[in-house]
């Protein structure tokens, strides 16, 4: 047993046969989505674009999550009647009889207490981080814990960020797509809330449909 941040890609490849794919059109349907948003919100991700750009060569992880994330995440507004955010959380599995465990981040997931069902991840590190810990392989391990728990053949969507810098990840089966970076100090932002925003639609569609099925 392994916890998540102990994997490296090299290892999920040859553990678990996971492969990276440059197409997939999944992702680019995901990127591509534009979800609206108002200028008091422009106005908002104007003032947090400015705070990163002066500071994010400086910011440690925790100060990057308080200063900025918990901010982007509340102009985003990913409160639902369908899922519910989750921080710092354990998710454990077993597969090929390897256990797959550990904390993750942040997590929207189904659950009331725990999270029960996990759909999106956001894993979170700072720019400045040189220790020899893999995010893209971390961020894989609980993206393919949760493939696992679910059950379901749906791909599971997540992101890792780095400093300033967002990359976003779909894992379809035993294969993934990593985006180029968005830089959040820059005009990328603006396009960030458009991909958060068009994550949680996905979440909230899919579990309509499932309620409206049963």
């Amino acid at each position: 047993m392994k916890t998540f941040e102990n994997w490296t890609i090299g290892e999920l490849y040859h553990s678990f046969g996971l492969e990276q794919v440059e197409e997939m059109p999944l992702l680019h349907a995901w990127l591509s989505t534009e979800v609206p948003y108002s200028e008091t919100e422009k106005e908002q991700l104007t003032k947090l674009k400015k705070k990163l750009q002066q500071n994010a060569s400086m910011w440690n992880e925790d100060e990057l999550k308080f200063f900025f994330i918990s901010p982007f995440i509340a102009i985003v507004d990913l409160s639902s009647s369908y899922y519910k955010a989750f921080t710092q959380r354990v998710i454990s599995t077993k597969l090929n009889d390897i256990k797959l465990s550990g904390v993750v981040d942040f997590v929207l997931a189904k659950g009331i207490d725990v999270p029960e069902k996990p759909y999106f991840f956001l894993h979170e590190y700072k720019q400045e981080r040189k220790g020899s810990n893999d995010p893209l392989g971390q961020l894989l391990a609980e993206m393919l814990a949760t493939q696992t728990l679910n059950a379901d053949n749906e791909p599971v969507y997540g992101c890792y960020i780095m400093g300033r810098f967002w990359f976003f990840v779909i894992l379809d089966a035993t294969k993934y797509a990593v985006s180029n970076a968005y830089n959040a100090s820059d005009d990328d932002i603006f396009q960030l809330i458009s991909i958060i925003r068009a994550v949680k639609q996905k979440i909230e569609n899919k579990l309509q449909n499932k309620n409206i099925n049963k």
